[in-house]
């Protein structure tokens, strides 16, 4: 009988605390998730200095309430896996040393996993990856669409050229006064108001590249310039007018990207996925093209340790180890390389 394998997975590249156990790459046995949102809403983002020390302080509390709620043991664990990069760089090296330490300790292997691959192999949380598919990919700092022709095996046909979505939602619920983090607070305005405003449409091309940067300096001199005539701002109407115009454009150009490779699978990755208008956008959009769509539940979109441990099951089975020179790094673009 073949054995299960038994991943733990650790991450801390930004704000959450997460340590999970994953079953055979897609089966979350317990996840942890201990999040210092409220902590860096004070300050209206994240501190990196303020994020280290408290990953510092939480991470032996988190893998003491996983190894209690799961009932496993390290000793029984087959791998230690770890967000490398890309993330704060204070914040990625906690949990880098940590997993280091347990990997020595237990005499485990150290497998490192780079943040964005996290993103993706959330989709085996759900339902296996099916290879060819389309992927998307939408956080705070990636905006792509990537052919996904096997594991680890990423062909890059779209990219952003310089902000992504997932910055610009925050920069623009910045500048419109919303709360951190930015990005949800702009989806809840978006609700209640209606997309009154004439905005530019980002990148409007037959390529599969993105460009928030126009947009993004649109709405600030737009709001600056109402501002000093002494207009008011709809927020709600700005802030829905924003979220289409910027989703529209992924869709657009998704489809552009299904209809040339027809690829009839879809899968969504990052932070941004949480949205809920992007998905309704999606899920529309799959049904009119006929292509499987798929996409993490919000536990799984967010940070989370769960999908660390399971792109970290694809190495495993590879043989494709972490030696402890392994080092953080705060940038670097996953889709260059096989790492």
């Amino acid at each position: 009988m073949k054995k299960d394998v038994y991943i733990l997975g650790v991450e801390s590249s930004c704000d959450e605390t997460s340590i999970s156990i994953i079953k055979n790459g897609c089966t979350d046995v317990y996840t942890c998730i201990l999040t210092q949102m409220d902590t860096h809403a004070l300050y209206g983002g994240v501190v990196p200095e303020i994020a280290s020390r408290m990953h510092t302080e939480n991470i032996t509390i988190v893998l003491e309430d996983v190894l209690n709620k799961s009932e496993i043991k390290i000793e029984d664990i087959d791998a230690i896996a770890v967000t490398y990069a890309p993330g704060l760089m204070g914040c990625l090296l906690v949990g880098l040393e940590f997993a280091k330490t347990l990997s020595l300790i237990y005499n485990k292997p150290l497998i490192g996993v780079n943040h964005i691959a996290g993103h993706i192999y959330a989709n085996n949380l759900v339902e296996p990856i099916v290879f060819p598919s389309l992927g998307l990919v939408v956080s705070g700092g990636h905006t792509e669409l990537i052919i996904m022709k096997g594991d680890y095996d990423f062909e890059v046909i779209g990219s952003t050229l310089d902000d992504a979505i997932g910055e610009c939602y925050d920069k623009i619920a910045r500048v419109l006064g919303f709360n951190y983090p930015g990005g949800p607070n702009i989806e809840k305005h978006a609700k209640e108001g209606k997309p009154t405003y004439d905005l530019p449409i980002p990148m409007n091309d037959d390529t599969f590249n993105f460009s928030y940067s126009g947009l993004k300096s649109y709405i600030i001199n737009l709001v600056h310039n109402e501002k000093q005539r002494g207009n008011d701002i709809k927020i709600d109407d700005l802030a829905a007018s924003f979220q289409k115009v910027a989703v529209d454009e992924l869709i657009r150009k998704t489809k552009l990207a299904i209809t040339k490779y027809g690829i009839k699978r879809l899968i969504v990755a990052g932070g941004v996925s949480a949205n809920k208008y992007l998905r309704g956008e999606l899920e529309a959009m799959c049904k009119e093209l006929d292509v499987h769509l798929s996409v993490p539940p919000l536990k799984y979109c967010t940070d989370n340790a769960a999908m660390i441990a399971a792109a970290a099951y694809p190495l495993y089975k590879m043989g494709r180890f972490s030696s402890y020179n392994l080092n953080a790094k705060s940038q670097e673009y996953f889709f260059d390389k096989k790492e």
